[in-house]
């Protein structure tokens, strides 16, 4: 073998070990990426599971508003039925499975205020001990979307940056879109409070 055909089989050797770890890095931090939106699912998962267990001991209040109980049912049911595929996290899917998502915190949320109306059922202990899984389950869902965000940003970085992004371009990878709080969700609600009553 002369000087050329050695120096060609090294660069050719060096050119293949970076593609190699360039690509395997860019497909784990994809797949962290996933998993950690897989997780935000799961947390998403447990608190439909705790509404049903909510609403089926809020049925055991014979004079409760049945209109306040089949919002919670129907918005419990739009946001299982609305799934996204780990594949396709585009902006456009994220802000459909929100919206269901956000529809059923509202609902959940007239369902609360509406029991405080009911001193029997607020002293429930199964009711009092579901809403306090409920509240847990929601720092759970803000931790996993905040994890989940972490992993995207990670990912997004490694395939932006330079000569990474030669490569992110050779093997197809694309951005992954961040969760997106609702529109308005940075506003402040209003909180009065009438003591007179």
């Amino acid at each position: 073998m002369n000087k050329k055909s050695i120096i060609i089989t090294v660069v050719l050797v060096v050119i293949i070990i970076f593609s190699y770890t360039k690509y395997n890095g860019m497909v784990v931090k994809s797949e962290d990426a996933k998993t950690a939106w897989s997780n935000v699912e799961s947390e998403y998962q447990r608190r439909s599971d705790l509404i049903k267990n909510l609403v089926n001991t809020v049925k055991g209040a014979a004079d409760f508003e049945k209109s306040t109980l089949e919002a919670v049912i129907n918005a419990r049911a739009k946001a299982t039925s609305t799934q996204i595929n780990v594949d396709d996290l585009t902006p456009e899917n994220m802000a459909k499975f929100q919206q269901a998502q956000d529809g059923l915190s509202g609902a959940l949320s007239r369902l609360l205020v509406t029991v405080e109306r009911y001193p029997d059922l607020k002293a429930n202990q199964n009711f009092l001990k579901l809403q306090d899984e409920l509240a847990s389950t929601e720092n759970s869902v803000r931790t996993s979307r905040n994890r989940f965000n972490t992993a995207v940003n990670n990912f997004n970085k490694t395939i932006k940056l330079f000569p990474n992004n030669v490569f992110a371009g050779l093997f197809g990878f694309d951005d992954m879109a961040r969760f997106k709080s609702a529109p308005g969700s940075e506003d402040a609600p209003d909180v009065e409070f009438d003591f007179n009553k």
